[in-house]
């Protein structure tokens, strides 16, 4: 079993009054925080709010962009051209970027959001787009892709990936996840078990079937009702096992 993993939760999803999720509480808890750039969710405010907390909190800041469907929040799929899907990556990005910079910050990887990053699982020239962007941007910065094939071919266009797992989210039997349009409370004690499967090298699908899968970082959703319980229930059961919790740049790059 691994012993040293990061964990990743998406932040920065309120919108102006509108709130959704638990930036800081979830921030106690992870290594990294997938920060929306005003997309699928979030506005200017609340992405200079959730770089702040992450800067209180010692967490890795990466950006988290998604489809332009505020009403669909970035989980409705768009057909789109893979040059036209990285150049949604990279407006957003760069957005998170001056917004960091301004806070004595740095954003240091990037994670497709909902519809977009299920698109790339299903299209290699999207993966490829948008891996590519992102190496254009700045080669430094790295890139969380679903472990497997999506991600072995961003490694392979010369990319720094970790490979990513989901303690919350249900796979099927060809390894992708299955994104839920309206995310739900969950058994907190059943995604930390789902975590620890992770960690050992392995994740069961909704049949029953075993899946071999390496990960660098394990995401929880923050918009679930009960993420934060979830959240603490997973970090008591990583912290039983002596596993550490370190920032995935830690992890690739030593």
């Amino acid at each position: 079993m691994k012993t040293r993993v990061d964990l990743n939760a998406d932040a920065g999803e309120s919108l102006g009054r509108w709130k959704l999720g638990h930036d800081s509480e979830l921030m106690a808890h992870v290594t990294s925080v997938n920060v929306a750039c005003g997309y699928h969710a979030s506005d200017p405010v609340t992405m200079r709010d959730s770089v702040r907390t992450a800067v209180a909190t010692g967490t890795a800041i990466g950006a988290h962009p998604g489809l332009p469907d505020l009403v669909g929040f970035g989980r409705r799929r768009m057909a789109l051209r893979p040059d036209e899907a990285a150049q949604l990556v990279l407006y957003q990005t760069g957005a998170l970027q001056a917004t960091a910079r301004a806070e004595g910050a740095e954003v240091v990887h990037v994670k497709p959001h909902g519809a977009l990053y299920g698109m790339a699982l299903t299209d290699p020239d999207i993966t490829s787009a948008i891996t590519e962007a992102v190496l254009r941007l700045d080669p430094d910065l790295m890139i969380f892709w679903l472990a497997g094939p999506t991600a072995e071919l961003a490694r392979s266009l010369g990319a720094t990936v970790a490979r990513e797992g989901f303690a919350d989210l249900e796979y099927n039997d060809e390894g992708h996840i299955i994104v839920e349009p309206e995310p739900k409370a969950k058994d907190p004690d059943a995604v930390a078990q789902q975590a620890v499967d992770l960690l050992e090298g392995h994740v069961t699908s909704t049949t029953g079937k075993r899946l071999d899968v390496e990960v660098d970082t394990i995401c929880l959703h923050g918009d679930r009702p009960n993420a934060v319980e979830i959240g603490e229930a997973l970090v008591r059961r990583l912290d039983g096992l002596g596993v550490e919790r370190v920032p995935a740049g830690s992890l690739l790059r030593g």
